[in-house]
Formats: structure tokens, sequence, C-alpha cells
């Protein structure tokens, strides 16, 4: 069955997706090896993002097979057009995956799994990741521009430095560095990250299915989606996100939060009623208006949307029709 991706719960109409259901792409994990164990699942999972080996199991492993798919046949094809143009000395470029969704959704533990399980495929051992965060303005800069309150939106990124560095990586560059931000301090590092030619690169981020920008600010026609080759949308009811983003702001509270160089510190000493509403207030002035007005509206660009349901299992599955 094919689907047509609207902003609506429940899409009806045919159209270019097709639609798995958890039973239907359970089956395709028979044939594809896990080599997870429970103690991996374990240390990967972001806080408050339930996933287990069965999740890892009936999901994600079928999923690193349809990804290697896509990376032998890009080689395949990149192989033949070397050989038509004559063209042997050119590099191979990495395979970059894009994966984006909202704030608490679970994009990071999905970023993190998927690394882990295509590195251990033969043919694809070096895999890196990278978070846009990275490329956020630096706070001194967003206060200037005041735009903290709006960090996240994809006004509060430097957009082109994010596309240099993809451009370098498609390019096949031997080695290009990212900026690297800090969750804890809520601000960029002075550290940088260093990509070097992986065979698969992971970015992940609230924004990277966004089309090229219009406007004063915009660089060109050029949007960062257009140096990926696959990408993944992970989806949910909003109300469902409000709630893990809820659950999340309690538990760091005794975690990031309570850390002395935390931006946040201030948090921790709240009590659970005065967190929930807290929580409640920035998830819906600030990640809901980001959310409906900027990643929901990317959706179906991606080439496979996951969708959540309010345990964070995920019901089904809509891939894009080649």
């Amino acid at each position: 069955m094919t689907y047509s991706f609207s902003l609506e719960r429940n899409p009806a109409k045919p159209g270019i997706f097709q639609h798995f259901s958890r039973q239907t792409w359970r089956r395709l994990a028979e044939a594809t090896p896990l080599p997870l164990t429970s103690d991996d699942i374990t240390t990967l999972t972001s806080l408050g993002d339930r996933l287990d080996i069965s999740e890892a199991d009936t999901i994600y492993r079928p999923l690193s097979a349809l990804l290697e798919m896509h990376v032998e046949n890009k080689r395949r094809l990149d192989a033949e057009r070397k050989l038509f143009l004559h063209n042997y000395e050119s590099p191979s470029t990495p395979f970059i995956i894009g994966i984006g969704g909202s704030v608490a959704v679970g994009k990071s533990t999905i970023s993190r799994l998927l690394l882990e399980l295509l590195r251990r495929w033969p043919n694809t051992p070096r895999v890196q990741l990278i978070t846009t965060d990275g490329f956020l303005y630096p706070n001194a800069v967003l206060e200037e521009r005041g735009l903290m309150t709006r960090k996240g939106f994809p006004e509060s990124y430097n957009r082109a430095r994010l596309i240099d560095f993809l451009a370098q990586v498609k390019a096949g560059v031997e080695r290009v560095t990212a900026p690297v931000y800090d969750h804890v301090t809520y601000d960029i590092t002075a550290e940088e990250a260093v990509i070097t030619r992986p065979d698969i690169l992971i970015v992940e981020g609230l924004n990277v299915l966004q089309p090229a920008r219009s406007g004063p600010d915009s660089i060109g026609t050029t949007a960062v989606s257009d140096y990926f080759d696959f990408t993944i949308y992970v989806d949910a009811d909003p109300s469902d996100i409000e709630a893990w983003y809820i659950s999340r702001f309690k538990s760091l509270r005794q975690t990031a939060f309570s850390r002395k160089d935390s931006y946040f510190r201030n948090y921790a000493s709240l009590t659970d009623e005065e967190a929930v509403t807290r929580a409640r207030q920035i998830w819906r002035t600030i990640n809901l208006v980001n959310l409906e007005e900027n990643i929901l509206p990317t959706r179906d660009r991606a080439s496979l949307i996951i969708r959540k349901g309010c345990d964070h299992k995920v019901e089904g599955l809509y891939l894009r029709k080649l």
C-alpha cells in the first residue's frame, strides 16, 4: 500500500510512499544479521528514549541492510561512471545519511544505533557521525542578533559553514573539520570534530531537510539536503513528543543540569511540579513552534519516515518509491 504524506496523523492518499507496518517490516529481519548485544543497546540509548534489543532487531536491523544496499548501488554506479568517463583518478566520496525530526523524538539514539550497525557490516567499516548542533551560531552571536529564544530554528545555524563542510566531504577531501557543541554549557566549544573520508557519514539535526532559503539571509539555491544520499525523518505525535521532552527535562535535573558548568544549573533545584511547568512552557513556546513551522513541513522530503507510537516503539515505516 502506498501513501502521500500530509501533515495528518494517518496519511491515506495514494502517492510516493510505500507503507510497511511493524509486522511486515519485522519479517525483513529474518535474513539480516544483528551484531549487537543488549549491553550495546543500553550504551547507545539516550536519556528518556526507550530502546531494547527487540526494537533494534525488529526495526533497525532491516534498515541497516536497506542502507547497505543503497551504499553498494552508489559504489557500483560510481565505478561504472568512472569507467565510462575515463576518470579513474577521481576519489570515491562518502555516502551521506541525513536524520531529522523534532527535539526529544529519538534522533540521537537512532543515529548512534545506525552508526554501530553500519560499521559492523564488512563493506562499510568506517562510519562517522556529526550533529548539526555544532553549526549553531555561538551564544554571543545569537545574543547579539536577538536569537537566543530561536535557538534550533533555521536562522540560528551558520548554514554557509554547514554547506561548505558538506561540500568538502562530498568532494572527497581527506580531512574535514566541524565545530562541536556542548549540551551542558549550551554553547559551541573550542574542540573540532574531524571527518576523514568515511564509507558513510551520518548527519543528525533538527532542520537537515530544510529546502534552500530565500530572503536577505539566503546563501544561494543550495540546501543542506542536496548533499544527502538517503534521508530519514523520525516522526511521532506532537503530544507524545511533549511528554518525552518533559520526562527528559525532569531526569536532567539529576544529571546535566546539576553540573557546575551547566547553562541550566538553576533548573536542578526545581520540584517535580515546577519542572513540569517549566518544561511544558519551553516546549510550547519554542520547540513546538519550531516543529510546526519548520521541521514537520519537511517530513515528506525524506527517503524514509519512521513513525513512533507513544511508547517510543516504531508503529510503521514509510519508504519513498524509487
